[in-house]
C-alpha cells in the first residue's frame, strides 16, 4: 500500500529542495525526520512538513503503524515561476524568475518475510494458470 502527500507552490527553488531530498530518499520515516530536524536548509522545513503530512495520512486514513513505513519516492518538480525585475542603471531593468516547487512524497510499508513469501506463491500460481490457458488455446486451434 502506498500513501501519498503533496505540497504545491513552495517558494523555494526545486534545485535547492532536491539537495535535501537526496539525503532522505529510501530512509525509514523516523530516520528521515531526525535528519530533517538537523539539516539547516530552507528546503528541509518544507520536506519535513510534507513528510509529517504523509505520516498522518498513513496513520489516520490507512491505519498503518509509523514504524512499518519507509520513503519509497520523493519527487520535486518545478512549479510556477513569478516574473520579477531588478532596477538597473540608466532606467533599465533586468528580469529574473522566482521559482517554486511541487513536492510529492510516497510512503510504503516495509515488506516482511511472510508477506514476501505469500506474494511469491501468488505469482507462481498466476503464472501457472496463464501457462495452462495458453496451452488450452493452442490445443483448441
Amino acid at each position: 500500500m502506498e500513501i501519498i502527500a503533496q505540497t504545491k507552490s513552495v517558494r523555494i527553488s526545486p534545485r535547492k529542495v532536491r539537495l535535501v531530498a537526496d539525503v532522505i530518499r529510501k530512509l525509514s520515516v523516523k530516520d528521515a525526520i531526525k535528519a530533517l530536524e538537523v539539516i539547516k536548509n530552507r528546503g528541509a522545513y518544507s520536506l519535513e512538513k510534507t513528510l509529517k503530512s504523509a505520516i498522518a495520512n498513513a496513520v489516520s486514513n490507512a491505519q498503518l503503524l509509523e514504524e512499518t513505513l519507509f520513503i519509497k519516492s520523493i519527487d520535486v518538480v518545478e512549479g510556477q515561476a513569478l516574473k520579477r525585475f531588478h532596477a538597473s542603471t540608466r532606467g533599465r531593468i533586468h528580469p529574473y524568475k522566482r521559482k517554486s516547487s511541487h513536492i510529492r512524497i510516497t510512503l510504503a510499508v516495509k515488506p516482511t518475510k511472510q508477506v514476501q513469501a505469500a506474494a511469491k506463491k501468488e505469482v507462481k500460481t498466476e503464472s501457472l494458470k496463464l501457462k495452462a490457458k495458453n496451452i488450452e488455446k493452442k490445443e483448441d486451434k
